[in-house]
């Protein structure tokens, strides 16, 4: 059965902030693949040593990754990864997604995106506004659960989507979304999507929102593309 990692802590569970770093790190790792579904974690005296803590901090971090079920411990074996990301579909042979390289996906993004925002900015109803402030708290709430982020992303730019009145334009982006489901980019956003990236995508979603629901259309439509330019940079980032 697939998990994903929940962005909260174990209710009533009080942690400092040192440990808490520790969960982020450890999270981002097992997410990405660093280490892998049934591996064995690093021994709590290697992690406390990469890491700078004390192996009492590791052994509260994995305390609460095992709340979580993320990782299971055997007695006299370690600590291994039960965690199981939500994979992306396998795309159709044939289909378009099978045929969309990065460079596909994101000049088409490039072109769309700039002008659903500006149409939304103009056409947005205060409900709707509304909707995608509840999303917009949903992103901000992620700390280090990639498959909750992308699909808050996803809905973020559905809402946009719609809110241009134009079903034609809102059909094309949603082909946008599948696209992006079935191939790369989900597998790349869990490689460097960090808890620090995270923040990153974070304040300008939040950019974002504060420039559509002040109906600044310019500056919506600005944040949009530089933001297209560092999904660009992270594509083109050695592996």
């Amino acid at each position: 059965m697939n998990r994903s990692a929940k962005a909260e802590f174990p209710l009533g569970q009080a942690i400092g902030e040192t440990v808490r770093i520790v969960v982020d790190t450890l999270i981002a790792r097992v997410q990405s693949g660093d280490y892998p579904t049934e591996s064995r974690l690093p021994s709590e005296r290697a992690l406390a040593a990469e890491l700078g803590v004390s192996r009492n901090t590791v052994r509260e971090a994995l305390d609460v990754l095992e709340q979580r079920e993320m990782i299971r411990r055997r007695q006299g074996s370690g600590s291994f990864v039960t965690y199981q990301s939500d994979a992306p579909e396998a795309p159709v042979p044939g289909s378009i997604g099978e045929r969309t390289s990065p460079l596909d996906h994101l000049i088409v993004r490039s072109i769309v995106e700039p002008e659903m925002i500006r149409l939304a900015v103009m056409n947005m109803t205060p409900r709707e506004l509304e909707d995608l402030a509840r999303i917009v708290a949903r992103i901000e709430a992620v700390r280090t659960d990639v498959t909750e982020f992308t699909r808050s992303e996803e809905d973020f730019y559905r809402a946009i989507a719609h809110a241009t009145r134009n079903p034609l334009l809102a059909a094309c982006y949603e082909l946008t979304i599948e696209v992006c489901r079935q191939s790369f980019r989900t597998a790349l956003m869990r490689k460097h999507l960090t808890p620090v990236r995270i923040q990153d995508y974070q304040t300008r979603f939040n950019s974002l929102f504060n420039a559509i629901a002040t109906r600044d259309v310019e500056a919506a439509v600005e944040i949009t593309k530089l933001h297209l330019v560092e999904e660009q940079k992270l594509f083109l980032q050695p592996d």
